[in-house]
């Protein structure tokens, strides 16, 4: 029981430093991908719990490894065409 509170801690954790860190795009993609990865712990400890297949979890560990490499390559592109990754500086989201 004690394992789903620290799963939803350290969830709740990332997205504390989501929103708290949104000057830089890297650190911004690091607390979602930490914030992935506790989910990827509650499914996992969900399904073993309940005896079910972990083929699920397989569809989600793949899906997030796509979402981290589409953030990568927008990070390198927006890095290569402004020449850093703060947000503040990009006209075009504001």
């Amino acid at each position: 029981m004690l394992i789903y509170w620290f799963g939803l801690l350290m969830f709740m954790s990332g997205a504390i430093s989501f929103a708290l860190n949104r000057k830089h795009l890297l650190i911004m993609l690091l607390s979602l991908e930490f914030m992935v990865i506790s989910l990827y712990l509650n499914i996992f400890l969900y399904l073993s719990l309940m005896n079910y297949e972990f083929f699920f979890s397989m569809i989600f560990l793949t899906m997030s490894v796509c979402e981290g490499a589409l953030g990568l390559s927008i990070l390198i592109m927006m890095v290569r065409v402004h020449g850093n990754d703060y947000i503040m500086n990009f006209s075009y989201l504001w």
